[in-house]
């Protein structure tokens, strides 16, 4: 089995190459596509030696079919069509000869950048998907922890910054690395004494770059962690926009999204400057070594004999190519910097532990009931938010938590669905502790309405219907008119196809509620959680939630957390709750009637004599 791109373990670049391997043949395609590129470059090169000698009239082609290995290479490959010929015929057969093997290159070139593309946008597409899909997998603590705006860029942003270290500028530099071999075999061909010092001479230019490299992964790391700091900004000033306004804060907003701005830019600036500096270095060194073999090469030349002037000339010809190559293969280091340094950021999230995947027993509406046996959750160690819990829900009853804020209501209900797991404890279903369900066999059991209803920018229907792509429309209109929805919907002019607009920003809180609500009993749940469904609304909308929620408590387990009196009092039970422990149960009138601490946190709404009642 291949293993999961990106799962935990080695190194960031081996890991890069595992969203590579299912787009391995495109790749090499795309490589030797670029190594043929190469040899036909070089091959052109080459024939500067038989027109030359045809342009200036020094005989044959080829004297005796070739003085060298390079001459001998030329005519066993085209001596067919350069043929024996001299003067302007055998500058038209070298010429038309030339053209091939340019045509060829170009379109060699065009091939393999053109597959070279494909793969990196295939693979960018794999990773940016493996980490959305993996987000989606993380517990709520990962995103209670971190930043919205840092999760985007490292999805978005980090995915598309890798791509080059095993894609692009890999297939690059393998071209080039290719590109300079054929030279080097060129060179090597012409003269082997030039072509070994060469060779001596150009891993210079390398060890000329390394104090440069060595920094700039770290750079490029915390330039991107800017970047992610900058999408944060907007992000969080975007979505808060009516708090902006309201306390007339655009300046505020603009002085801090420019001094993130500022931060990103300038480390993007230095970081950049280093990367760049590679290449005019790079290539005042690799240009130090061409002209030494010039001068060198002159002397063999004039002194010796054993380079013929035109062979002389392509040689140098070649050696000056040879510094683009060069120059490439120097950069590569610099820009793998860069990839790695995205990379280290979204490979992060891929190593995030996710929720666990639960047992393998099939939920079932529970036929008896769900109980709490003591439970006890910390988010942070040495600071417990619920301790020992302990209490039953029967089957079709409903239950109310209340309590102070930050005793612990909301943490208990995020149990059930296993938001979060106690540290001691557990919560079962008939007798059957729910970590043996699987999670998406027990959350499809439980129907969820928080204080706040998000509402996506898409149309009433498919706001309802959200997670249920085959829910039908009638299914649909069931839903709104048991939430008390119907009536509004149809007064939107779409109706049902009205699109909301942002986080629904065009429906008021109640309305947005009673979509939640109708979102939340598409699936018919036998479970209903209602988290603070009603704190944010009016006592008027208030009561129509109410009774929507009503309609649907029939044959269902609902558990609701909430401070107003009038949301709980009619629960068949209470379970009152004071800094993470349950400190008193019962009906209201029975919790009414001692002087507890349910008294103690309903009194005021209950009237001055009944606070007042001994």
């Amino acid at each position: 089995m291949t293993p999961r791109p990106g799962s935990g373990g080695g190194s960031s670049y081996r890991r890069l190459l595992g969203f590579l391997w299912p787009y391995r043949w495109m790749f090499v395609a795309s490589l030797a596509l670029g190594v043929l590129a190469a040899g036909l470059e070089a091959f052109s090169l080459l024939l500067l030696i038989p027109f030359l000698r045809s342009l200036f009239s020094m005989g044959p082609l080829l004297p005796g079919g070739g003085r060298n290995a390079a001459e001998r290479f030329i005519d066993n490959v085209a001596g067919g069509w350069l043929g024996a010929g001299e003067g302007l015929d055998a500058l038209r057969a070298v010429c038309v000869v030339v053209l091939a093997a340019l045509l060829l290159k170009n379109l060699c070139s065009f091939g393999g950048r053109a597959l070279s593309i494909r793969t990196q946008e295939f693979l960018v597409r794999d990773a940016r998907n493996a980490v959305h899909a993996h987000l989606q997998r993380l517990p709520l603590a990962f995103f209670e922890q971190g930043k919205v705006g840092q999760m985007i860029a490292r999805v978005i942003s980090d995915t598309g910054e890798a791509k080059p270290v095993v894609t692009d500028a890999l297939a690059l530099a393998a071209r080039q690395l290719a590109t300079l071999a054929a030279y080097a075999l060129a060179l090597f061909a012409l003269s082997w004494r030039l072509a070994l010092l060469a060779v001596v001479l150009v891993p210079l230019v390398m060890l000329g770059l390394r104090p440069l490299l060595r920094r700039l992964r770290d750079r490029f790391r915390r330039t991107w962690h800017d970047q992610g700091e900058l999408v944060a900004a907007l992000q969080e000033s975007l979505a808060a926009v009516r708090l902006v306004k309201s306390r007339a804060a655009e300046r505020f907003e603009e002085r801090r999204f420019q001094r993130r701005s500022d931060a990103f830019s300038r480390k993007r600036i230095a970081a950049a400057t280093t990367r760049h500096l590679a290449s005019p270095l790079s290539e005042v060194l690799a240009s130090i070594v061409a002209l030494g073999l010039v001068w060198i090469g002159a002397g063999f030349v004039a002194g010796d004999g054993s380079l013929a002037p035109e062979q002389f000339v392509a040689f140098v010809t070649i050696a000056l190519r040879a510094v683009s190559p060069v120059k490439g293969l120097a950069q590569y280091p610099a820009v793998a910097a860069q990839g790695l340094a995205a990379a280290d950021r979204f490979l992060e999230i891929l190593d995030q532990e996710p929720e666990p995947a639960g047992g393998s027993r099939r939920a079932a509406a529970p036929e008896t009931g769900i109980r709490y046996e003591g439970v006890s959750f910390a988010y942070e160690p040495g600071r417990a938010v619920l301790r020992d819990v302990d209490f039953y829900i029967p089957r079709g009853s409903v239950v109310a938590l209340v309590g102070p804020s930050g005793s612990g209501k909301s943490t208990l209900v995020d149990l059930l669905p296993r938001f979060a797991d106690p540290q001691s404890g557990r919560v079962t279903m008939d007798g059957t502790d729910i970590r043996e369900f699987p999670l998406d066999s027990l959350r499809r059991l439980i129907g969820f309405v928080g204080q706040e209803a998000f509402l996506f920018h898409d149309t009433v229907a498919a706001n309802i219907a959200y997670g249920e792509d085959a829910a039908a429309f009638a299914d649909v209109e069931a839903a709104a008119r048991a939430a008390h929805a119907h009536e509004f919907i149809e007064r939107l002019p779409g109706g049902y196809d009205t699109v909301l607009g942002d986080r629904g920003v065009r429906l008021s809180t109640g309305q947005r509620q009673r979509i939640g609500i109708a979102r939340a009993v598409l699936r018919d749940p036998p479970i209903l959680i209602l988290d603070e469904a009603t704190s944010a609304v009016d006592a008027g909308t208030e009561s129509v939630i109410r009774e929507a929620a009503a309609d649907l408590l029939h044959d269902r387990t609902v558990i609701v957390v909430a401070h107003r009196l009038s949301t709980v009092r009619e629960a068949d039970r209470i379970f009152v709750l004071e800094r993470g422990r349950l400190v008193d149960a019962g009906h209201h009138e029975e919790l009414v009637s001692r002087d507890g601490p349910y008294r103690r946190l309903f009194g005021h709404q209950m009237g001055p004599a009944m606070a007042a009642r001994p």
